[in-house]
């Protein structure tokens, strides 16, 4: 069976890519900005844990934007939101931590991972992966701390670039992880990813802009064509690439 995990950063786009039958959501903030996403409130896992019924939902642990070398205080945020989710029943979450020489950051995601599973959630190793110096390392780094699956675009900006590489990152792991493209992943170029590389599941955010409904706009601040249009999963988009991918 292939899946599809949707990324999301709104309650609506977790009930939308819901709707459109996604296998799974990765829930986060402020995915549509430069950090590329952040841990979300507590109240908006909340409120998308008690509507996801059919769909589970995993949590991106992720103190801030920039890299992925973290301080002591930011571990210790990052340990309590792991906790934080566990008690909120989440499914999963998404971690992933670097040392400055571009290793896996093994000790510190080992005790992340172990506070994951003391509550039965699994555990996503996130995008750091494409930072690391030596993928095929970080492979067997994420393995050996019992990640569930690597999300990766194979090093490159995007999933299709990097489709050489997520298939050998796919024929070296052996089962023994799931290896789960993302990055630029659309229903157009879904089925030739998959073709590729023999991935099982796949993950994007599949969205499309939304008109603000404000009816008054100060044109004079900031970027009004930017603020006054609000991203959200496309349910149509979502709708096509299940569909493609249940059909491969």
């Amino acid at each position: 069976m292939k899946h599809v995990e949707v990324c999301t950063d709104s309650y609506l786009s977790a009930i939308m890519a819901q709707v459109a039958g996604a296998t799974r959501i990765e829930l986060c903030a402020a995915a549509s900005l430069p950090e590329g996403g952040t841990t979300p409130t507590p109240s908006l896992i909340q409120m998308a844990q008690g509507e996801l019924v059919d769909t589970k939902l995993y949590v991106l642990i992720r103190p801030r934007g920039g890299d992925f070398l973290y301080d002591d205080r930011e571990f210790e945020m990052m340990q309590s939101d792991i906790h934080m989710c566990g008690k909120l029943k989440c499914d999963g979450v998404v971690i992933g931590m670097l040392n400055s020489d571009g290793t896996i950051d093994t000790a510190q995601c080992r005790e992340l991972v172990d506070i994951a599973k003391s509550y039965a959630m699994g555990v996503t190793f996130h995008r750091a992966f494409d930072r690391c110096a030596d993928l095929f390392q970080g492979l067997e780094d994420a393995i050996s701390l019992g990640c569930e699956r690597i999300l990766t675009s194979g090093g490159k900006n995007t999933a299709i670039e990097g489709a050489p590489i997520i298939k050998q990152l796919i024929d070296r792991a052996d089962g023994r992880i799931s290896i789960m493209p993302g990055a630029g992943l659309t229903p157009e170029n879904v089925a030739e990813l998959i073709r590729q590389t023999g991935a099982n599941e796949v993950h994007g955010t599949f969205r499309s802009l939304r008109p603000s409904r404000m009816t008054y706009r100060n044109t004079a601040l900031g970027n009004p064509e930017q603020e006054y249009n609000v991203w959200w999963a496309d349910l149509d988009k979502v709708r096509k690439v299940v569909d493609i991918v249940s059909r491969i």
